[in-house]
């Protein structure tokens, strides 16, 4: 089945609430939300309490917080209300104005071995995403890349089922 996205929505990130979710706020003239929670499309990252979890939040902060960001948004959210997008944001490296977003902050999430590429969130990526995804998390398992390091990561959606939470999801 075909990916179906909305069309792309240019917004400034305003928060991070852990390693793959945030609070940006976006161009409304479609008439849409000003303000929305993302969660990041194709990645799981550890809860807050949970080993890596602050170390992912940070990283994924400085990789997006209070700077523009291209969303490529599904049309449904998921269960909790979030849009769920990839999340496109421009390097470090650029240094002129107007910088391309090209940098997919979730595959450099992944890549930093601060997320999970979940196999149970691949209808949420193309096929290409898929296939970057899976590479970049075996890449990272190899390097022992952040919560890599550790003998037997456990994974959020374990550690979720283990350890229920009131306040979930992080909003």
């Amino acid at each position: 089945m075909p990916i179906a996205f909305s069309a792309a929505l240019f917004c400034l990130v305003l928060t991070v609430s852990d390693g793959d979710t945030l609070k940006a706020r976006c161009d409304s003239a479609r008439g849409g939300e000003p303000q929305r929670t993302v969660r990041i499309a194709g990645i799981d990252a550890p809860e807050s309490r949970q080993p890596y979890g602050q170390r992912a939040r940070q990283a994924l902060a400085g990789l997006v917080r209070d700077k523009p960001v291209r969303l490529l948004c599904h049309d449904a959210p998921d269960r909790y209300g979030r849009s769920v997008c990839k999340v496109m944001v421009a390097p470090d490296s650029c240094r002129r104005e107007p910088c391309a977003r090209t940098l997919d902050a979730g595959l450099a999430m992944v890549t930093l071995g601060l997320a999970w590429w979940e196999p149970h969130y691949a209808h949420e990526q193309t096929a290409q995403d898929r296939g970057q995804y899976e590479f970049a998390q075996e890449e990272a398992r190899a390097r022992r890349a952040g919560l890599w390091r550790e003998p037997r990561p456990e994974p959020p959606w374990q550690w979720r089922r283990a350890h229920p939470h009131p306040g979930w999801p992080p909003r």
